[in-house]
């Protein structure tokens, strides 16, 4: 059976103001065009199909298009819901949806009903495991913490029982959001740190011949049945050296695996660039970056006059400038969200707190009242993008 695994898509994300909606149309003809061209038997989305819970009308018309024409070309999807979605609003409807060979998986009281698909060598259970937000899903889950490793595990439990009861010869594909051990990060991810733990084992899919994964936007290869996709498109500077692309992956009648990336789309390429001014606009081996989407960083001792309007003469598509002084015995000169850059909301508000006490770090029973009150926050988030 050939799948074609895709995830974070995060239709209406801008780039730094700018719209990505043309790029991401162009994705969605290039993802039906490969679901065609390569005769795959079923497209598997997981997670983050939106950017934000109440998307923009022109993200959900890109949405309701792609969906469109992949029935119409007769090829089953199975989506799951993630951290940037509602789980309520994208599931609007799953139940009609699936009778054109569309299914939604939201509610994570279905994790154990798969999708039953089958070739010639029998059948293939796809399961959806949409995220998981701990707090809100340990007492379905009957967890007695709230972490994102209890309530995969839990769910895993739950898909093991009823593959357990199935022919011998069944093979598994489970499609889950979240942030796995060993996967490399971007800028562009959401926080879903709990307790001041974001990660879980790869060890909580085993037994599964396929793992195809959302959350993280490289592509990545954690074993090799458990991959993530990435997201098709670059959204932050931090991913400028990604290779965008999809996993083509074929399940063979034993388990077998073959796994090939299918490239997309590259709609501007991204650059970063760092110097002084005057080197910037001179060095001719910048020229394969005029045409990208730049962010540049100055160096020089005093700031130039007009630096963004001469950038955007050789580079028309700069989108970020920030200030980088090179003088000695200065380390702070950085931009403020710079040097918050890779950081944890966890280590942000325990360097505030450091910085105005003087230096002195929180403790641990104060670190323990900050991740209580950040996991409270976002789990208030999460509670009102349900009820609304």
């Amino acid at each position: 059976m050939r799948l074609l695994h895709t995830s974070d898509w995060h239709l209406g994300r801008s780039l730094h103001r700018v719209s990505m909606l043309g790029a991401q149309a162009a994705f969605l003809d290039h993802l039906v065009a490969t679901a065609r061209d390569r005769e795959v038997d079923a497209v598997l989305v997981a997670g983050d199909v939106y950017d934000r819970a109440v998307p923009p009308l022109a993200a959900v018309e890109l949405f309701d298009s792609a969906l469109h024409r992949l029935a119409e070309a007769g090829v089953p999807t199975v989506m799951i819901s993630g951290n940037h979605d509602s789980a309520r609003r994208l599931g609007v409807a799953a139940g009609l949806i699936e009778r054109a060979g569309i299914h939604l998986r939201t509610d994570p009281a279905g994790c154990a009903a798969p999708v039953l698909l089958h070739d010639a060598h029998g059948p293939v259970a796809l399961y959806g495991l949409p995220y998981l937000e701990p707090a809100l899903v340990k007492d379905e889950f009957g967890t007695e913490k709230a972490a994102h490793e209890s309530v995969l595990a839990a769910a895993m439990r739950r898909v093991r029982e009823d593959l357990a009861g199935r022919p011998p010869a069944t093979r598994s594909v489970v499609l889950a959001h979240a942030f796995v051990q060993g996967g490399r990060e971007s800028d562009s991810e959401r926080d879903i740190t709990v307790g001041g733990v974001a990660a879980v084992p790869a060890g909580v899919f085993h037994g599964v011949d396929y793992v195809a994964l959302g959350h993280l936007h490289g592509c990545q290869t954690l074993t090799e049945r458990v991959r993530y996709s990435g997201s098709p498109l670059a959204y932050s500077f931090s991913e400028a050296a990604h290779r965008k692309s999809l996993w083509l992956v074929d399940l063979g009648p034993g388990g077998e695996l073959a796994a090939e990336r299918v490239d997309c789309p590259v709609p501007r390429r991204l650059a970063r660039l760092r110097g002084t001014l005057d080197r910037l606009l001179t060095d001719p081996a910048h020229t394969r970056h005029e045409d990208a989407f730049v962010e540049a960083v100055l160096t020089d001792a005093v700031r130039p006059a007009d630096p963004m309007a001469r950038l955007c003469e050789r580079f028309p598509h700069t989108l970020s400038l920030a200030f980088a002084p090179e003088r000695a015995g200065q380390d702070d000169t950085a931009g403020y969200a710079r040097r918050l850059a890779g950081r944890s909301d966890q280590e942000i508000a325990e360097d505030f707190v450091a910085h105005v006490r003087g230096g002195s770090a929180p403790d641990a029973e104060e670190r323990a009242v900050l991740r209580d009150a950040l996991d409270a926050v976002r789990v208030d988030g999460r509670l009102r993008e349900v009820a609304g």
